[in-house]
């Protein structure tokens, strides 16, 4: 597979050359979701569709160089940094990139493990599109982390488990809220069944996480829009209705993750047209908690043009993008493709990434962590 050589080559290049460089790939949620911030189960599967790069070049300051879009400083006028700011937003990926180096230092000083005095520099690219649910922002964490573990050559001295509440932790720096299960698929890579039931979270900081072999997936399409709604707001009134025992938020998450365990039931036995209709209803639920006026109008649309034709569909994160699945087949995915064109939504089908694990990161594995890499 063409992600398997990528994968080889990054590898080879951190450990005989001077330069590192990772990617991490745009994450989707199978079904489960948002389950995972509340003690839940999810499954989810890494794309070769769009990713995020870093590099890491040895340099005798330590420097975090902007992107040239992404970060842009510099404007022909004042309407071209108005019009910027309306498409892109006010922040960029390098106050990610320090985050991540901040948050990597202070666990290696916690935990006693030595690092060199070298300095480096770090970029990135991406093409994670922006705000569609796709985990773009901890891509770029992820990428960073793991250039940070083969520079200081620590990557057998933090556990793989570990390793995405650490990515976590660097994103709440910068206050953005969110759950494990990005970043435990971003790490993994591959195809992922995660438990995060209360006892294992509290007891030792991480869910139970298992990797399910990729061929059990059918073809599955990424349905998105160029100009998404914000999902950052998704989670806020729902969250805090949990936190206060809602009887009805409470009773409906466990549905959901509910939903994750009969999903990996169904990809187990290949029972493609149960996993079409617990996708529909993971949506339904999610629906039902968050309201119409929280999804967004043009999110669910992009699963109603799915469903219009009889596919599967549910959003891939919090909106801006939609997983679906045509249990009938190649002429259903040549209508649902026709659909979404008429209404301006791009479509592609979905290329899965392989699990993301060397060998050095399966050592790291607790031996009691119910884990197959």
């Amino acid at each position: 597979m063409e992600a398997n050589g990528l994968i080889e080559d990054e590898r080879s290049s951190s450990s005989s050359s001077a330069v590192i460089e990772h990617k991490a790939f745009a994450r989707i949620g199978l079904v489960g979701n948002p389950s995972d911030v509340y003690y839940g189960r999810t499954i989810s599967l890494n794309i070769q569709n769009f990713w995020a790069c870093v590099t890491l070049q040895p340099s005798s300051d330590l420097l975090i160089l902007p992107h040239p879009t992404h970060d842009l400083v510099q404007f022909n006028s004042l309407s071209q940094l108005v019009n910027r700011l309306e498409n892109e937003g006010y922040y960029g990926g390098v106050r990610l990139l320090m985050a991540t180096c901040k948050v990597f230092k202070n666990y290696c000083k916690e935990q006693g493990i030595h690092l060199h005095n070298n300095n480096f520099s770090l970029s990135y690219d991406t093409n994670i599109p922006r705000q569609a649910g796709l985990s773009g922002s901890s891509a770029i964490v992820c990428a960073t982390f793991s250039c940070l573990l083969d520079f200081y050559k620590v990557r057998d001295k933090i556990p793989v488990e570990m390793r995405p509440q650490l990515i976590l932790n660097a994103e709440k720096e910068l206050g953005i809220v969110a759950g494990l299960q990005d970043r435990v698929a971003q790490v993994y890579g591959g195809l992922l069944y995660m438990d995060f039931n209360k006892e294992s979270m509290n007891k030792h900081g991480h869910g139970i996480y298992t990797q399910l072999d990729t061929s059990l997936l059918p073809p599955l399409h990424l349905i998105y829009a160029e100009n998404p709604s914000d999902s950052g707001k998704v989670h806020s009134a729902v969250r805090q209705r949990w936190l206060d025992g809602d009887k009805f938020i409470v009773s409906s998450m466990e549905e959901v993750a509910n939903l994750a365990l009969e999903g990996k039931k169904a990809l187990l036995e290949k029972d493609y047209a149960k996993l079409a209709i617990l996708m529909n209803q993971n949506f339904d639920l999610r629906r039902r908690m968050f309201g119409d006026a929280a999804l967004g109008a043009l999110n669910i649309e992009m699963v109603e043009v799915a469903r219009s034709v009889g596919a599967a569909a549910k959003f891939t994160g919090s909106g801006g993008a939609v997983v679906a699945f045509c249990p009938d087949g190649p002429s259903q995915v040549e209508l649902l493709t026709d659909a979404c064109k008429k209404v301006g939504f791009s479509i592609v089908p979905v290329k899965v990434v392989p699990s993301l694990l060397n060998e050095i990161d399966i050592r790291t594995l607790s031996k009691s962590a119910n884990t197959q890499a």
